[in-house]
Formats: structure tokens, C-alpha cells, sequence
């Protein structure tokens, strides 16, 4: 293996006697180069939108959350707080109240979903980092107050600077009256309206969160719940504290933590990402033709050579691992390049944004994110190192055995 490595590293390094065979090995490189650097860019781009999609998520959504697996209710004497809180590894456990409801703003009105939640609620999910105006509050020196989604927010033309309007909101009473008559019909509250966030779309265009008194209030309905939302302690295991409030809330109930909240989401991102990657690798593979011309003619200008090695005792697989390894040593190069490109690039958009998004101040950001994860990269090189072994397999296996023995013959004659 030695004598074979040496020599296809002369091949390697040495100035062809035809210059095309440098400018074809050179374009063989550059197109892995750009194909590798392309895979690594795209696959940390989608990485990226994961990651801010997720954290936005992750803003609203809690750490666990349960809820009732048949029906709506949960019934807090059969699974009270107290005993979720006693699982190791649990901080936080918020009550939750979730209603349509019917809200209505000086002449407007939208049919949204009355979140009502307890006070640890803004330190479970952190969702007082994403107002677009205003304050987090729900309760303060004796009043309740409401934090709205931004589109329901740009539907009612809603303010939460305006203090002679509050916003209305409807809800069915129990004992049902006439529907002819509203005020038989629905129970109305007043609240002010303190803040406006904006998550996602279909979170932003859905709830108002309201204090947890007020939604059990105006559905008359003081042990009203719906599901559980739990927070983790720092450090704390996932997978270990949710398989124990599993096996604490039994049959009865459906417990999800955050992947599983959002499964389909997590499908198809991933779904897209290696779709993507899947498109580009056949780019690659399309790019690494050029090494096989590359490969081609270097066995065609040293047929000499060959048939000296031969003559020297060197046996045709000696030969074919020669030009296999020379292929090797032009895939590695253009991985190489194209790896530290892609890295750079990575850099360089995470540190100075350099591409934007367009359409200034139409997302939560303004430039492409980016997040190299190392098995990515790993995959990106075993794809890489895989297709070079593949395109130089057919000229070194192939074409020498084929020049050997026209070689042959013609010595033969």
C-alpha cells in the first residue's frame, strides 16, 4: 500500500505533461469545493430557522404540558398540583383555563381562545420577552388586565395606551337563557388590555391570556381546568421527569413535553432540511464528473508508466489503487476547501449578517441564521468522501485494467 500511496501523491503534486489535465483536476476540485461549502451553508441555514422557530415556540409553550385524554376537564381534586410538584426535577406547575370566547373592542369584535393562567405563568414560558407593546400583567393593585396575540391585536385596532376603552369579552353562560337576548345569554367582563405579544401566526391570531380568577369567573366555574403546564427545574432530565409525571397522571391523561407538543412541526423541518441536502448532494454528484474526465486522461497520459510499474512487478489491483488514491487525494482537497468555506461563511453571516431577509422589520429578524452542528458536517464529509470513492472507482478500476492489456497486446505484436 505504501508504493501505491507514494506514487499517486507524485501524481498528485506534479505538473501534468498536458496542461488540460491540471485545468480539468483544478475544476474538479473547485466544484467539490463549492458543492461541500453549498452543504454545509444550507444545512446550518435550515438549522438556524429550527432553532428560532423552536425558541419561539418554546417562549409560549411549557416544558410539559398536560391534558386530559378524553373530554376537556381535568378534574384537580383526582390530579392536584401539589402532587406534580413533588416530582423531582419539576419547578413550576401553572394551572391553565383555555375557552372560546368572544372579545370586543370599541366597534369591533373576533372570536378568539380566553387563555387563563396562573401568576408563575410568564416565568414558565418566558413569553414577556416577545411584546410587541406594553407590559406583561394580569393582575395589579386589584385589577386583571389582558395580554393580547398580535393579529387579534391589528383586528381590533387595539391600543393598550387607551384608557377610556377596555376590551369586552363574551362568554356562554352555564345555564343557557335566550340567544335572542345576549345579556341572557353570555356572561361580559371588562379588562384592560396590558400588553401584545407575537409568537407564531397561528398563537398570535388564537389566544388572549387573562388571569385565571377572571376566566373561571366568567364561565362560572370556580375548579375550571383544562390542562396543567409544568416548568423544569435547570438541569433537570426531559425524558426522566416525563415519564415520571406519566406514570403519576396515568391512562387518564395525555402528557407531552415540548417536542412531542409540536411533532408534525419538528417532521417536516427536518423533512425539508435533508430533502434539501439530498438535491445538493446530487448537484455534487453531478460536479464530481469532472473527476472522473480528470482521472481519464491521467491514465491515458501515463500509459508508460503503467506498463513499466507493470514490467517492474507491480499487479494490476497495485496499479488501480494508484489512480484510486490520486481520485481520493482530489475529493479530500475540494471536502477540505469546501468545508473551511462553508465554516467561514457560517462565520461570517452569524457575526455581521452579511445576507439579509429583505423587507426590513417584517420578521423577528433580519439576516439568515445560522447554526453549524458538527454531525451535520460529519455527514456532509462522509457523503462527500463517499461519492469521490465512487467516481474514481470506474477510471481506476476500469481504465487501467483496459490500458494494461492494450499495452500487452500491443507488445505481444
Amino acid at each position: 500500500m505504501r508504493l501505491p500511496l507514494f506514487i499517486a501523491r507524485r501524481y498528485f503534486f506534479s505538473r501534468r505533461s498536458q496542461r488540460a489535465v491540471n485545468i480539468i483536476s483544478m475544476i474538479s476540485v473547485t466544484g467539490i469545493s463549492i458543492g461541500t461549502a453549498a452543504l454545509i451553508v444550507v444545512l446550518s441555514v435550515f438549522n438556524g430557522f429550527e432553532d428560532l422557530i423552536l425558541r419561539l415556540y418554546n417562549s409560549f409553550d411549557p416544558d410539559i404540558k398536560i391534558e386530559a385524554a378524553s373530554g376537556k376537564r381535568i378534574d384537580p381534586l383526582v390530579l392536584p398540583a401539589e402532587r406534580l410538584l413533588q416530582v423531582p426535577g419539576v419547578q413550576t406547575v401553572c394551572p391553565v383555563v383555555e375557552e372560546n370566547c368572544l372579545v370586543r373592542y370599541r366597534d369591533r369584535q373576533y372570536i378568539a381562545t380566553m387563555k387563563g393562567v396562573g401568576d408563575d405563568y410568564a416565568r414558565l414560558t418566558g413569553i414577556d420577552t416577545l411584546l410587541l407593546e406594553g407590559n406583561f400583567v394580569l393582575d395589579s393593585a386589584g385589577s386583571e388586565y389582558a395580554v393580547v396575540g398580535g393579529a387579534i391585536a391589528y383586528t381590533l385596532q387595539l391600543h393598550t395606551g387607551d384608557l377610556l376603552n377596555q376590551l369586552e369579552v363574551y362568554a356562554p353562560k352555564r345555564e343557557a337563557g335566550s340567544l335572542l337576548v345576549p345579556e341572557e345569554a353570555f356572561n361580559r367582563r371588562f379588562l384592560a388590555p396590558s400588553g401584545v405579544f407575537a409568537v407564531q401566526q397561528e398563537y398570535d391570531e388564537k389566544y388572549v391570556i387573562v388571569p385565571i380568577g377572571f376566566a373561571r369567573e366568567i364561565l362560572e366555574d370556580e375548579k375550571a381546568l383544562t390542562s396543567y403546564e409544568i416548568g423544569l427545574k435547570p438541569g433537570a432530565d426531559k425524558e426522566q421527569v416525563t415519564a415520571e409525571v406519566k406514570r403519576l397522571a396515568g391512562d387518564n391523561y395525555r402528557v407531552r413535553d415540548r417536542e412531542a407538543q409540536h411533532a408534525l412541526l419538528h417532521k417536516i423541518m427536518r423533512s425539508e432540511k435533508w430533502a434539501v441536502f439530498l438535491i445538493l448532494t446530487f448537484i455534487l454528484i453531478i460536479a464530481t464528473f469532472n473527476m472522473v474526465a480528470s482521472l481519464t486522461m491521467l491514465v491515458i497520459e501515463k500509459r508508460e508508466d503503467i506498463a513499466v510499474l507493470h514490467s517492474l512487478g507491480a499487479d494490476l489491483p497495485a496499479l488501480q489503487r494508484i489512480f484510486l488514491l490520486d481520485g481520493l487525494f482530489i475529493t479530500l482537497l475540494g471536502c477540505g476547501i469546501g468545508m473551511v468555506l462553508g465554516f467561514v461563511v457560517c462565520y461570517l453571516q452569524e457575526r455581521f449578517g452579511l445576507i439579509g431577509l429583505g423587507g426590513s422589520g417584517a420578521f423577528v429578524i433580519d439576516s439568515y441564521p445560522v447554526k453549524v452542528q458538527l454531525p451535520d458536517a460529519f455527514y456532509v464529509f462522509l457523503t462527500v468522501l463517499a461519492i469521490g470513492f465512487v467516481a474514481s472507482w470506474y477510471p481506476a478500476r476500469k481504465l487501467v485494467a483496459r490500458s494494461l492489456n492494450l499495452r500487452l497486446v500491443a507488445a505481444d505484436e
